[in-house]
């Protein structure tokens, strides 16, 4: 079975004490806004903190740094993604063959970072923590498994970074920008696995 099961899921952390946890909204509610009114671009440590009149110091030690305020920000989208592709109707979910579920994976994850286009493209890590932000690991791995499942044989580890990388939001943001369209990159996704399964 292919579920969500000790992998790297979405949201916020579950261990923060109430006032972090009220801090912690009110930091993404302000960068929320900003994004809405300004564009990704516009948050920042300072402007988040400024919008949410605190210091820029309560914003660091909830977040880290820029990317990881970025990533929280994502974080609601990117939980009910998750929720459609492990725990949803098939036959992006549960219930299909791994196929099938394969054909449908791509399409789904180039509309919903099309539809958080901006967010994602500023939220984009550096290359050394790109391979490890939690999101990401949980969509490897999710299509790694889909890949054993549909050829055993298969290095499906390899493969999955390979499908992936054909629908990578910086590469996808590359292909829009001189017109191409989503379905362009959907035909693509699907013509690269019927070259693969065969």
């Amino acid at each position: 079975m292919i579920d969500g099961t000790s992998l790297p899921l979405a949201g916020p952390q579950s261990h923060l004490r109430a006032d972090a946890v009220r801090n912690r909204a009110l930091l993404l509610e302000a960068a929320a806004r900003l994004a809405d009114e300004r564009g990704a671009a516009a948050i920042t440590m300072e402007t988040v903190a400024a919008e949410a009149g605190v210091g820029k110091g309560t914003v660091s030690r909830r977040f880290g740094d820029r990317n990881g305020l970025l990533q929280a920000l994502l974080d609601r989208s990117e939980v009910l993604f998750q929720e459609a592709f492990l725990s949803g109707p098939p036959p992006l979910g549960p219930g299909a063959d791994a196929a099938a579920r394969l054909r449908a994976f791509g399409p789904a994850l180039l509309r919903h970072e099309h539809a958080h286009r901006d967010l994602y493209l500023a939220a984009e890590p550096t290359p050394e923590r790109r391979f490890t932000v939690p999101a990401r690991r949980l969509r490897h791995r999710h299509v790694a498994l889909l890949l054993r499942t549909a050829l055993p044989d298969a290095d499906a580890e390899l493969l999955a970074h390979t499908l992936l990388a054909s629908v990578d939001v910086v590469l996808v943001d590359h292909f829009l920008r001189p017109g191409a369209s989503l379905e362009r990159l959907e035909a693509g996704w699907h013509d690269l696995l019927d070259r693969l399964l065969g």
